[in-house]
């Protein structure tokens, strides 16, 4: 996870502006796994840790299935950690979850039973369970914490398989043709390839039987023409057969093959390649961690690994709200008033009249005003996203939070900071647009200017 800082002087001060890879909300519902996250990342390729301690390293001997019980993983069969997941052709079904720690929008092709995610007549994917992502709606505050959960226990469980020793290569890097015992296998080479033939892995007549692949980079399904598939004989189940990608997997290009087990990337997965109307099976579940996952015409079975239930724990009532006005411009009192001080999601969206929002507690408010004037209070550590086409936009920030201002508009917008929340403001209209700050001596600010009138200085 990549952070970039950067200082720059605005009216003689110096600014630190932190831009990170992969943005996140600060939220306390997020913190343990957000801590859990971060230190998974400093060993994502089995090296040593970043305080230089001595590499993690497992016996396949000692391992039984519940080892690599993947938590909040377990009811998923794809996830596409920030990037998302896209569906082609309209034979696919997916039996279970799916997620991405990034926006709906970032889903396309699918539809659960509550929401539909970007479908075309050309394009429809059936996903029995739910859709999980961030927001703005459908996503919630609890999907993206769902969401992120997943992306944190799926990497504790490739840093495991990472960490197997003794695996030995079953021949040249090659799966196609061979039988295999439990054990651990790795590629010399670095990438293995199944084609030529099918692998067979033979359970020896034990249920909790454990295959574990491990490759420093790809994986490769099936040839041009001619899919392959995995197969389990003696008592193998797919729910003890794990795949540690260090880069992209392909899985049967041409269409057509049933894959077996569960495989986490790092670099994301595709399945089958586009105008394929041969299925492609998935008895199991595909996990990129860092990458999208992309399909045509796939049918993924029950990901379900061990029936251990699976507890989210929400600290506080959630607050879901979408509120709209569309008439009395420039009449007080406003025509929208939002307040949420929980946790929770307040999505307001004015078209007409006033708006005025305070967020107090460590919710998410994204507020789109393409009407009259804007009031907007955050007091507490959450987020507050506005993007403003409209009126006068006033903002006053006394929280530690994190807000994103962009002014596209004519109306002026002036922005009050007196604490040590993170903010960038982007300008791009025609308006003044005037950011004062107060006593903190260090802020994370970004002030863009590429239209307007921006004035930054300290009060």
């Amino acid at each position: 996870m990549s952070v970039l800082d950067k200082e720059f002087n605005i009216a003689g001060k110096n600014v630190k502006t932190k831009w990170l890879g992969v943005t996140i909300v600060v939220l306390g519902l997020l913190g343990a796994y957000m801590t859990q996250f971060l230190s998974s990342c400093n060993t994502a390729g089995g090296g040593a840790d970043a305080a230089g301690g001595t590499t993690l390293t497992l016996s396949i001997d000692d391992l039984v299935p519940a080892d690599l019980f993947l938590g909040t993983a377990n009811t998923f069969s794809v996830f596409g950690g920030g990037a998302g997941i896209t569906n082609s052709g309209t034979l696919t079904k997916i039996v279970g979850d799916i997620g991405t720690t990034g926006i709906p929008g970032m889903i396309t092709g699918f539809h659960d039973p509550v929401n539909v995610y970007t479908e075309t007549g050309a394009n429809i994917g059936e996903v029995t369970g739910s859709v999980y992502t961030a927001p703005p709606l459908p996503g919630t505050l609890t999907s993206y914490a769902v969401s992120f959960a997943v992306g944190a226990d799926a990497l504790i469980i490739y840093n495991k398989l990472v960490a197997i020793t003794g695996g030995t290569d079953p021949g040249a890097s090659q799966l196609g043709g061979k039988t295999l015992s439990p054990g651990v296998y790795k590629s010399d080479s670095g990438a293995f390839l199944l084609t030529g033939a099918d692998l067979t892995l033979d359970g020896k007549g034990n249920p909790d039987s454990i295959f574990v692949f491990q490759m420093a980079s790809s994986l490769t399904v099936g040839a041009p023409g001619a899919p392959r598939s995995v197969i389990l004989t003696n008592g193998a189940q797919a729910k003890n057969v794990f795949w540690q990608v260090g880069s992209a997997a392909t899985i049967n290009g041409a269409g057509g093959g049933t894959f077996v087990g569960t495989l986490i990337s790092k670099a994301g997965a595709t399945i089958s390649t586009a105008g394929n109307t041969t299925i492609t099976k998935i008895n199991g579940r595909i996990i990129g961690l860092f990458a999208s996952v992309t399909m045509v015409n796939t049918v993924f079975n029950d990901p379900t690994v061990i029936p251990d239930p699976v507890v989210i724990i929400v600290p506080l009532p959630l607050t879901h709200i979408t509120l709209s006005g569309t008439s009395n411009a420039g009449v007080s009192p406003y025509d929208i008033t939002a307040v949420l001080t929980g946790l929770g999601y307040i999505n307001a969206n004015n078209n007409g009249g006033h708006v005025a929002a305070t967020l107090t507690g460590l919710g998410y408010m994204d507020i789109v005003n393409n009407g009259a004037a804007l009031t907007s209070t955050l007091t507490g550590d959450g987020y507050m996203g506005i993007n403003n086409s409209g009126g006068v936009v006033t903002i006053t920030n006394t929280g530690n939070g994190v807000m994103m201002i962009t002014n596209t508009g004519t109306g002026a917008l002036t922005v009050s900071n007196t604490s040590q929340a993170n903010i960038t403001l982007t300008a791009s209209g025609a308006a003044a647009n005037t950011y004062t700050w107060g006593a903190p001596d260090t802020l994370n600010v970004s002030v863009v200017c590429a239209g307007g009138i921006c004035t930054a200085t300290p009060q």
